[in-house]
């Protein structure tokens, strides 16, 4: 073997290994319901669901799973998995949009505990209407629990970031 193509197989192990554990969501129309009359609507490309480290953004409709590892009491590194197979360690999320006769209602983000402290994260979204990031509150999701928030806003994407636990 030559040194290219050794220097290309390395090449390729180092990306399937660096990249191979990051799930992407694939490309898909966004549309969402503001009034009897107006929707939203948006492409969306095919995106990493973690934008950077432990920093989740999530759309409406999405439904993921993040097995995430703990080391030290600390949450460690989070990636998206297709099934729940480690449900000790595995948040399942889920963000939707309540529409009744085709009028927004409201945004619901569902976020579960596998953990035996509370799970902390701080929250960004980006609303119809709006032209930038806006922080939102967000409540601890006791231990073995589902935490619920619930917003008026039409909400196109959240940003999930800072993800702790705490006693």
């Amino acid at each position: 073997m030559n040194i290219k193509t050794i220097a290309f197989f390395f090449g390729f192990i180092i990306a399937n290994f660096c990249y191979g554990q990051q799930e992407f969501r694939e490309n898909f129309t966004l549309k969402l319901p503001v009034d009897s009359v107006r929707y939203y609507q948006q492409e969306v490309k095919k995106s990493p669901y973690f934008v950077k480290e432990n920093t989740l953004q999530i759309y409406p409709g999405e439904h993921l799973f993040i097995e995430a590892e703990v080391k030290n009491g600390k949450l460690g590194s989070m990636k998206v998995v297709k099934k729940n197979v480690n449900p000790s360690k595995t948040i399942e999320i889920e963000f939707s949009q309540d529409v009744e006769n085709r009028k927004h209602k409201g945004m619901m983000l569902q976020v579960s505990n596998p953990f035996d402290k509370n799970l902390l994260y701080d929250a960004m979204m980006y609303t119809v209407g709006k032209s930038q990031w806006v922080e939102t509150s967000i409540l601890p999701v006791k231990p073995k629990l589902i935490g619920f928030e619930l917003w008026n806003d039409v909400i196109i994407t959240l940003v999930l970031h800072d993800w702790r636990l705490q006693n």
